[in-house]
């Protein structure tokens, strides 16, 4: 994180010259309870310590104090899960906002107020929490993928309402698998004639791929030339100055090109790759496409419409297992001080998450304990006030400061050394994908097929990934690296193209933990249209970050998927199909292990 500072940050006052050791007096307190902020002011003026230490850092102090909060540095990206850990820091914040909103009480009262009394009374103030990115790095590292998920799903349920997520995920969901069905999977069960829809020959074939083909072109190239489109619409005013109208314009233009393609028998190629010629495009060459445009629109409608129902469904389960989230106004927030609640919370939490709460709660207990221990004992007679789910952890360190772990153990980051699925997966395709390579060289084949190999592989993924990157609202140049590199990142699980994205991406955008605020705000905003909420959102940079790293992903990702599906047979004709290729790659390993025989022999 870069240098935040506008407002100073407070130091203890001169150590006292007593060689006497001090004290430390706990205060648990709720973030966002007014009888919280009575009970600090009304302790600080009784106590009257030396110091009062609060539950803050300095950022969060500097931003509570209204100085200009740390911006997220590129290079800090490049570290993999910094957009995921801003995202746990807004569920957090977001679950903090909405206590706050529901009584009242902007989050943090308590310890604004221990700084008021403190400077009121004369007494020096000390910042005793650990910096907020560790904390939350360190708990994200710690969740399960299970308990991420369940995180973001909270924070959906806070955006919007449980069968409104049930439609959304149920119709996403049928619409791929409905497209990946009637695309890949419906000529092996033999329905690929029957969702035809009689649609035969080949000029109708012809028209319909024209302009499904057409369609999707403009739909790409209306993203990638946004900004143009924009200054046209506004030009041109009425309908063209929304985004819509902007955007049918560009996909009624690929239209029109591809079937004028078709209707005056013009063709633009031969196009070739590596000395392969693709073939003129032109109306024959939109046949194909056409089966694929008549089979993939009534998949997404079929997949839509089981989708939907489906989703349905699962919107009523999800309204019938969150009905206790509003449940938050039945409760007194002034029991949150009491220290049976407490614990009963702070066991529900570990019950949800043993990992998230070590980093959470006990690390920054020991933290906590660790500077007023030192505090203690130069001297100084202190009044700690701390959220009451810190206060047993604490002063059970304070009765027992040898038990205190090592403070170098609590700071830095996390790593995990705890198994993985997903990091093992992403381990094999590695191996996979060199192995491939290995033995197609092995097996004799041609240097011109590696390098067509090579060139659509780079193609294909790069052209996902920058579209995808584009589509997030993603700078040309940051798209553009990500496409660049997503044939790489593709095949190593310790790299991703959104990162990279991300990189040239915060050269020009900055993201600080204001903008968590700004989401907050919108995300309250029950009033507001969902989609209004969501182009606010999109202006939000944090968001934007978010959406950007994600879709650059999620599109090399989609590529890898379809690669082998839709590239690989298209490629191998060159050296006897997709057979041929699997017979090779087989010979290309029997020879392997020949000769490593004849070695070690």
């Amino acid at each position: 994180m870069s240098d935040a500072g506008d407002a100073d940050v407070p130091e203890p006052p001169a150590s006292p010259s007593t060689d006497d050791e001090g004290s430390v007096t706990v205060l648990g307190t709720a973030h966002v309870s007014q009888a919280s902020v009575d009970d600090v002011h009304e302790a600080v003026d009784r106590e009257r310590p030396d110091v009062v230490a609060v539950e803050l850092d300095e950022g969060r102090y500097r931003q509570m104090q209204g100085g200009t909060p740390d911006d997220l540095e590129a290079k800090d990206l490049l570290s993999g899960n910094t957009v995921f850990q801003f995202l746990a820091y807004w569920m957090l914040s977001y679950v903090q906002s909405r206590l706050g909103d529901q009584f009242d009480i902007e989050p943090g009262a308590d310890m604004k107020a221990g700084i008021e009394a403190a400077e009121r009374n004369g007494s020096g103030v000390a910042l005793v929490d650990r910096d907020i990115q560790v904390t939350i790095q360190r708990f994200w590292q710690r969740l399960s993928f299970t308990e991420k998920l369940k995180m973001v799903g909270g924070l959906a349920l806070g955006i919007t309402d449980p069968r409104t997520i049930g439609l959304a995920i149920g119709a996403a969901t049928g619409v791929l698998f409905g497209l990946v069905f009637t695309l890949f999977l419906a000529p092996y069960f033999g329905v690929a004639d029957l969702l035809m829809l009689g649609i035969t020959g080949s000029t109708a074939l012809q028209y319909v791929g024209a302009a499904g083909v057409g369609a999707l072109l403009g739909l790409i190239g209306g993203f990638l030339f946004l900004p143009s489109l924009e200054r046209l619409g506004h030009a041109a005013g009425g309908l063209l100055e929304t985004f819509a109208g902007q955007l049918a314009v560009a996909v009624l233009a690929g239209i029109a090109a591809c079937l004028a393609l078709v209707v005056t028998g013009v063709s633009i190629g031969p196009i070739s790759l590596g000395g392969a010629s693709v073939g003129p495009i032109s109306g024959a060459a939109f046949e194909g496409a056409g089966t694929y445009v008549i089979r993939g629109t009534v998949g997404v409608l079929a997949g839509l419409g089981v989708g939907v129902a489906v989703g349905a469904l699962l919107g009523v389960v999800l309204d019938t297992f969150s009905g206790d989230v509003e449940e938050v106004d039945e409760i007194d927030i002034e029991e949150m001080t009491d220290g049976d609640v407490v614990s009963a919370m702070m066991e529900e939490f570990r019950q949800f998450s043993p990992g998230g709460a070590n980093a959470l709660i006990d690390e920054r207990d020991a933290y906590i304990a660790h500077n007023l221990h030192d505090l203690r004992q130069q001297g100084y007679e202190v009044l700690a006030i701390v959220g009451a789910g810190h206060k047993a952890g604490i002063e059970r360190y304070l009765e027992n400061p040898e038990t205190l772990p090592a403070k170098e153990s609590l700071t830095g980051t996390a790593s995990s050394s705890r198994f993985s699925p997903a990091k093992l997966v992403g381990y094999l395709l590695t191996l996979g994908f060199v192995v491939f390579f290995f033995l197609l060289v092995m097996a004799g084949v041609q240097n011109a097929f590696l390098l067509k190999l090579f060139a659509a592989w780079f193609l294909f993924n790069g052209t996902f990934a920058f579209v995808l990157a584009r589509l997030a609202g993603a700078r040309w140049t940051s798209a553009g690296v990500g496409g660049l590199v997503a044939w790489l990142t593709s095949i190593n699980p310790l790299l991703a193209p959104g990162w990279f994205t991300g990189y040239i991406e915060l050269k020009h955008r900055p993201v600080n933990v204001r903008d968590i605020q700004t989401l907050n705000e919108i995300v309250d905003d029950t009033e507001r249209p969902i989609g209004q909420a969501l182009e606010d959102m999109f202006d939000v940079p944090l968001f934007r970050l978010i959406m950007i790293v994600a879709l650059t992903n999620v599109g090399s990702i989609i590529a890898s998927v379809l690669f082998p599906l839709i590239v690989l047979p298209w490629l191998a004709p060159d050296i006897g199909g997709v057979d041929a290729l699997m017979g090779e790659l087989v010979r290309g390993a029997e020879n392997s292990l020949e000769l490593l025989r004849e070695v070690l022999t």
